[in-house]
């Protein structure tokens, strides 16, 4: 088989179960085999999704700790619900608008902080977080510490699907580039990779824009989904989250981020009767994979058709002899 028409039967085959998993979705919503309860965790994973696989390609991808991606999905959340509550503005435009105020956020904190490395950037950003919510605090326009009340619930699982697809295709994409090769270097070595003409600051920042871009995805789709948004909901506990999801599911694993934000959306859902043990067994978690598998549940490794057509090609090679696709 040549590799082009492997591709191809790859790509058919995506799209199949994208559309597969899309439709039983929806119908389980419209005929309400979901409940609310479930439906709340549905679009929180989603949202988890996005913001893990956000970080990944900060922490993960490029090795530049950021503890700030709470700011940039508060940033997020509160241009959209702005535009939409305050301006009256449409919702596409209004989450485009929360986007790209995002990004910019990333820009003008990036630009000066992505010099520093290590402990002193993850204190960079730490501190930019803690600013956000502040200054979010004492804005009256926007509630102040009460939080933006009102907004209309416009996230719907297209919304969210769409989404979450678009951010696992353009960070894959941006990685599988030139661009992400240049993160990649960065990340093993620095020194060597200014040292091979790679401008380090330069996709540092590309880097962190893009992802604090999404985080701004995130944020638009959460404020229009649960009605009200408050600055204490993007504390650092909420950086601490995200940045959990990205190490148990492995630094420099989009399938591994994917599979850590499901798996501790769906831990958080069933510790919402006992809160005051949710953050020792996160902190568990963590002390349990850095001791047992540092490297995370996927390390590097990223999960892929090709899985189930070596599974395919193995069992019929045992029953008729031939080669494994």
């Amino acid at each position: 088989m040549t590799e082009s028409v492997s591709r191809r039967r790859a790509f058919v085959t995506s799209i199949a179960l994208l559309a597969t998993v899309f439709t039983v979705v929806q119908y389980c919503i419209a005929t309400r085999l979901l409940d609310v309860y479930y439906q709340i965790n549905l679009f929180m994973m989603g949202i988890n999704i996005i913001l893990a696989v956000s970080l990944n390609l900060i922490s993960g991808f490029t090795g530049q700790l950021s503890l700030g991606h709470a700011g940039f999905m508060a940033v997020g959340a509160y241009t959209s619900a702005v535009m939409t509550t305050k301006l009256g503005y449409p919702f596409p435009l209004a989450v485009l608008s929360g986007c790209l105020a995002a990004g910019i956020a990333g820009i003008l904190i990036g630009i000066p902080t992505l010099r520093l490395k290590g402990d002193y950037l993850a204190i960079a950003t730490l501190g930019f977080g803690e600013i956000v919510r502040v200054v979010l605090l004492n804005i009256e326009y926007v509630g102040g510490a009460a939080g933006l009340i009102g907004i209309p619930q416009l996230t719907n699982w297209l919304w969210l699907f769409i989404s979450v697809v678009i951010t696992v295709l353009v960070v894959q994409n941006l990685i599988h580039s030139s661009y992400g090769r240049a993160c990649l270097a960065i990340r093993e070595n620095e020194v060597a990779a200014e040292m091979m003409g790679v401008d380090t600051t330069k996709y540092k920042i590309l880097a962190f824009t893009v992802g604090a871009f999404f985080a701004g995805l995130a944020g638009a789709l959460y404020a229009h989904y649960f009605f009200i948004i408050q600055p204490g909901t993007f504390s650092f506990f909420r950086s601490f989250d995200v940045l959990v999801m990205v190490v148990l599911g492995g630094l420099g694993s989009t399938s591994g981020a994917i599979l850590a934000a499901v798996f501790l959306t769906m831990l958080s859902a069933g510790l919402q009767s006992f809160p005051e043990v949710r953050m020792v067994i996160y902190s568990v978690v963590l002390i349990v994979t850095m001791i047992y598998r540092p490297q995370g549940l996927m390390g590097n490794k990223e999960i892929s058709l090709r899985i189930f057509r070596k599974a395919r090609g193995e069992s019929d090679g045992l029953t008729r002899g031939q080669e494994p696709l």
